[in-house]
């Protein structure tokens, strides 16, 4: 591979310098605490949609998408759909609870309705699960800068990891949604150059692309085989993606942090639902790219698939567009970064520290509190990335940290759940319900993923299967305790 040239290293650095001092100049003006992990309820609605997309976009989806077309074909369309499906239901029937006063965090909802152990018990749930899956997605930067860049695991971790806790702790949330806008629009930018390359260098252009791709069915994108071992399968895509959807963007306060955001429900629910069509179009467009590759290095096989966009970066951009996607790849980084730190801050600061502390009415001290926390979590992500450079990818470790949403998700997204649609369940029974999911779906993780019994299920399931079980066992609970409570009936 060549080295990169002066002009991609320039306009990389630029572009990190920027944004740090961009970000960290647009928190100049907070007041208190609520101005700094809400934005003071004041984000437009399409900077709000376009952070919700960056947010949830990693390095992984970045590189992995693009490989999964290249490996394969486009079945991962099907999957967005159900993307998109999950959010309207989450507009529909969770934003209105988080609009109906004044609420911090998406598990003060909880306490609203269950009581303050409900929400401590999400709220710790949630700080546990975003850790493990930041570290782990910010060792993830390191693995294309070192085959891009040369840089070590731990200084390429360390840079990506200081320069967005800078402009996190100056600028708050509101530092972290406009960056997100850029940072959008910088790496869809990136991945729209690769096509544009991929057309120019392909023999034939997109006829070409389609010339290599059509034998081997890879522009396929419905697959109407399978069960619910078969992550291809449309139903999985369909429903097991939206009910994932139901709960990453329902009641996972990274992404429920930028909906509070909003002035108002009407544009929360703009926000959430717009970003759904935003995310078909970017997963058509890293999948399109994954099969132009294909047809430019005709099917060559690959140490990993994780290797096969890097390499083509270096390899087949030319200078100029090499920096650009390079700088496409950090600020997908960033981004995801930024609003993990300032989540976890927020959750740390508002569910826990304050109401523990008594000093929740106490402005200036939260705000002072908000920022520390948000130092602590910037440096117990930096830590935990470079920790997970001794692991190897695909041992347990590295394993767990990648998939742990997937079984906790449908606990959490239960409780939500059996609060709107359980009259009779109380605190007791929603705690027991989303404990029972939580264990039960992670001992079928483990035992599918290490081989104590033989895949069944494929992760895509679990949200659902998780929310079933907390729902089936809150309200079995509640019934439970009543027939024992003559008083209760």
């Amino acid at each position: 591979m060549r080295d990169l040239s002066p002009f991609d290293l320039t306009l990389i650095v630029l572009y990190v310098a920027g944004v740090t001092a961009w970000g960290s100049w647009l928190g100049r003006r907070q007041k208190d605490s609520r101005d700094y992990f809400l934005a003071d309820h004041a984000m437009p609605w399409w900077a709000v949609s376009f952070s919700i997309v960056a947010t949830e976009t990693s390095v992984l989806t970045f590189i992995s998408v693009p490989a999964t077309a290249y490996t394969g074909d486009l079945w991962m369309v099907q999957l967005t759909f159900g993307y998109l499906l999950g959010r309207i239901t989450v507009a529909a029937i969770l934003l209105p609870g988080y609009f109906a006063g004044e609420l911090a965090t998406a598990y003060a909802l909880l306490e609203r309705r269950f009581g303050v152990l409900t929400r401590r018990f999400a709220s710790v749930i949630f700080l546990v699960t975003r850790t493990l899956a930041s570290s782990v997605r910010l060792f993830a930067i390191a693995i294309p800068i070192r085959l891009i860049a040369g840089l070590p695991y731990w200084l390429a971790i360390t840079l990506t990891g200081t320069f967005t806790l800078i402009y996190t702790y100056f600028g708050g949330l509101r530092a972290v949604v406009y960056v997100d806008v850029l940072q959008m629009t910088i790496y869809l930018s990136g991945a729209i150059a690769a096509l544009v390359v991929l057309l120019q260098v392909v023999p034939g252009g997109w006829n070409g692309i389609v010339a290599a791709a059509e034998p081997l069915d890879k522009l396929r994108v419905l697959h109407f085989e399978g069960g619910f071992v078969d992550g291809k399968w449309i139903l999985t895509g369909i429903v097991g993606g939206a009910f994932l959807s139901m709960a990453s963007h329902g009641v996972d306060h990274l992404i429920v942090q930028r909906m509070l955001a909003a002035p108002s429900l009407k544009d929360a629910r703009k926000a959430l639902i717009t970003s759904g069509v935003f995310i078909i179009a970017q997963f058509t467009l890293f999948l399109v790219v994954g099969v132009g590759i294909y047809a430019y290095y005709e099917g060559r096989l690959f140490a990993t698939p994780d290797e096969i966009f890097p390499r083509f970066i270096m390899e087949g951009l030319p200078a100029g567009i090499s920096g650009l996607v390079i700088a496409g790849l950090l600020s997908v980084a960033m981004s995801s970064e930024a609003s993990a730190i300032n989540s976890l801050a927020s959750a740390l600061t508002l569910d826990l520290y304050g109401p523990l502390s008594g000093r929740t009415d106490d402005q200036p001290h939260m705000l002072r509190a908000g920022k520390l926390f948000t130092l602590v979590m910037g440096v117990v992500l930096i830590v935990g990335g470079i920790l997970f450079q001794f692991a190897q990818q695909g041992t347990p470790v590295v394993v767990v940290a990648l998939n742990i949403a997937s079984f906790t998700y449908g606990g959490l997204l239960g409780g939500f759940l059996l609060g709107v649609l359980s009259r009779r369940a109380i605190q007791t029974d929603a705690l027991i319900g989303m404990a029972a999911a939580v264990v039960l779906m992670t001992l079928l993780w483990a035992a599918q993923q290490f081989g104590v019994v033989d895949k069944r299920v494929d992760p895509l399931w679990f949200s659902l299967f998780g929310s079933a079980i907390t729902l089936a066992v809150g309200v079995a609970s509640a019934r439970l305790r009543r027939a024992a409570d003559p008083a209760a009936r």
